[in-house]
């Protein structure tokens, strides 16, 4: 079988391929009964042609808005490496791997096709923790190995150097649920005092945010904290150094101990008051949450500071806190049903996880569709076009699996039956504005917003059906996606409607336009039936112009949390770091004390990093942020 063929049939007409050996057959009978087209009709020439000089010169003169398309890389000769590369991996996979309708599709804008320079791996994956405490770390021929850790120290290691070598393998975020539930059995079985827990987790902090990845950047890591024991884990045995001893249920001291340290660790930053970008942590709020227990003041502290937690909503939303273990068992039960991938924006449940993701341009759709009839014809046209080039993404991703490309996925993976094909939507409100004349905030456009995310689900259950393969809908961050595609619109249909007066950009998925409203509830009363909708990433961003009481915070999260099912959601103050005086509470950008230039922070879609690092859509649409008060 070959990729050409997989492309032929997949375009020719849809194709029914399941799982084991029937499919396996369909595929090769399918194979004999096409003919090879070319599905390009240019020269190899002309298809690589790749300027490798004007590359290098708009990087380093930084002429390329891409430069900062990425907000966690930095202009440096790493990025310039990263930029070359990237460049050049991405002309290969538009040229090499994709048809001409799908390059295309995506060259002109009328989609985004993300990560084209990781084009030959997956987007991003959850791992098992426990895995790693049982196996300890290594497995690949001629590379060095780790037994199972016997100690926190060791194990905490171990977990910034996996996570290190996974990162190179994959595209995008990498994550590990229920960290501090696994790592508590090693504070006791070490015997170890609070500040000897506090010291491991600073290194292991530290260790994980030093530029260590292609690009100058540290690997993108999401941490799932339980905060008290779940029901699936409290009869487990507590695995240390191979070994059990009792259950996970005998460790919730420890687990504070390891709760506080980390909480302690990120409200501290590092030496200059600079925040730690990674891990992003996420933390399960359930119905059993103590909210005058034991480390909830820090947790509001941290929220309130630097804002950096992710709240996954387990009182009113669908989600289980079990899931993320048990996810890997139940996603082909039945397709279908859309399934939840779990973890929030950049989390994954363990084993799951992206194989690629594609985002469709709805303000588009509006502009050039006269009719509802119109409009759901293009948004279907274009999810076929996801579609197809996310089944041959994943077909050159499990080859190149088979082939080794990578070592340590295949050995703690082992396969992507798991992994979802995401497709994702931006711009809903721009869209509306071009359509209807009217935008996301009114009845109007809200109700057909859902009408869209409701056919979309429906298409997503045919794809499952049809492929055999999981599919989900994300709202997709698309931090340099949001800007390229207002950018190339405006250049292909100057009067098509965007938002930002100085730089084009576009809204978010369903989220309502930034300068809409100061009022989070009223956020919360529009957001909750569009929010629910998803069964990917998606969180809402209350945006803080600086630094709330913490009380306040725990009394805004309980009613949040209780009355409206959204399934994540941060809370995001903004706030300054200057060289001398360290962290300040709110948009500074020269320091009140000694007047000097200070960095500016803020989440630009899911992660912090300061402003001056956005590209310039993102820039104009934080100063078209109204922030909330809550």
């Amino acid at each position: 079988m070959d990729l050409d063929s997989i492309k032929d049939s997949l375009l020719l007409k849809p194709v029914t391929i399941k799982k084991g050996p029937e499919g396996d057959s369909r595929k090769e009978n399918l194979i004999k009964e096409q003919k090879k087209r070319s599905l390009h009709n240019y020269s190899n020439a002309e298809k690589m042609s790749f300027d490798v000089k004007k590359t290098i010169n708009e990087y380093i003169k930084k002429e390329d808005w891409r430069t900062n398309e990425n907000s966690n890389t930095t202009y440096s000769y790493p990025g310039l490496y990263l930029h070359l590369a990237g460049s050049a991996l991405a002309n290969y996979v538009l040229n090499e791997i994709y048809p001409s309708e799908i390059s295309q599709a995506h060259s002109s804008g009328a989609l985004h096709i993300h990560d084209l320079s990781h084009g030959l791996v997956a987007y991003c994956a959850g791992w098992s923790l426990m895995d790693l405490i049982k196996k300890g770390f290594g497995g690949v021929e001629g590379k060095i190995n780790a037994k199972p850790a016997k100690h926190l120290s060791a194990l905490t290691g171990q977990m910034v150097n996996f996570l290190g070598v996974m990162q190179m393998e994959f595209a995008g975020a990498q994550a590990f649920n229920s960290v501090d539930t696994l790592l508590a059995p090693f504070v006791r079985a070490d015997k170890l005092s609070y500040d000897e827990v506090k010291q491991f987790i600073q290194q292991m902090v530290f260790a994980m945010n030093v530029p260590s990845r292609w690009g100058s950047q540290p690997p993108f890591i999401n941490f799932t904290l339980d905060w008290t024991v779940p029901d699936d884990l409290k009869n487990e045995p507590a695995i240390v150094g191979g070994k059990e001893i009792g259950v996970y249920g005998d460790y919730q001291k420890e687990m504070n101990m390891v709760n506080k340290a980390f909480l302690e660790t990120m409200i501290e930053g590092d030496a200059n008051g600079r925040i730690f970008s990674f891990p992003i942590p996420t933390y399960n709020i359930t119905k059993e949450f103590n909210w005058e227990g034991e480390n909830v003041d820090l947790l509001m502290e941290a929220t309130a500071k630097y804002g950096l937690p992710y709240f996954q909503n387990f009182i009113s939303s669908s989600l289980n806190p079990g899931d993320v273990r048990s996810m890997c068992c139940r996603l082909q039960l039945d397709l279908r049903e859309l399934k939840n991938r779990g973890g929030g924006l950049f989390g994954s449940a363990d084993k799951t996880g992206s194989i690629g993701v594609v985002t469709i341009n709805l303000p588009r759709i509006g502009y050039i569709s006269k009719t509802k009839e119109d409009y759901f014809e293009n948004l279907k046209s274009m999810m076929d076009l996801a579609k197809t080039s996310l089944e041959i993404k994943r077909y050159v991703v499990e080859e190149n699996l088979s082939k080794n490309l990578m070592h340590y996925t295949k050995v703690y993976l082992g396969h992507f039956n798991n992994h979802f094909s995401t497709i994702g939507i931006i711009g809903m409100h721009e869209s509306l504005l071009n359509f209807m004349g009217r935008g996301i905030e009114t009845t109007e456009g809200k109700e057909f917003a859902i009408e869209v995310l409701n056919y979309m689900r429906s298409v997503l259950k045919d794809y499952q059906e049809e492929t055999g393969n999981l599919y989900n809908l994300e709202a997709t961050p698309a931090e340099g996606a949001s800007y390229r595609l207002a950018k190339k619109d405006k250049q292909l249909y100057p009067d098509i409607i965007t938002s930002g007066d100085n730089e084009p950009y576009y809204t978010n998925s369903t989220s309502l336009p930034v300068g809409i409203t100061e009022d989070p509830f009223e956020v919360l009363e529009h957001q909750a039936p569009l929010q629910t909708l998803y069964t990917s990433g998606t969180v809402l961003h209350i945006f803080l112009q600086e630094k709330p009481q913490a009380s306040t915070l725990k009394t805004f999260i309980k009613k949040a949390f209780s009355q409206y099912p959204v399934p994540y959601m941060t809370i995001t103050p903004t706030f300054s770091i200057c060289e001398t005086h360290g962290y300040i509470a709110g948009e500074h950008f020269e320091c009140p004390i000694c007047g000097k230039p200070t960095e500016v922070y803020s989440r630009v879609v899911g992660y912090y990093r300061p402003v001056k690092s956005w590209n310039k859509g993102k820039q104009q649409e934080f100063k078209e942020r109204l922030e909330y008060n809550v």
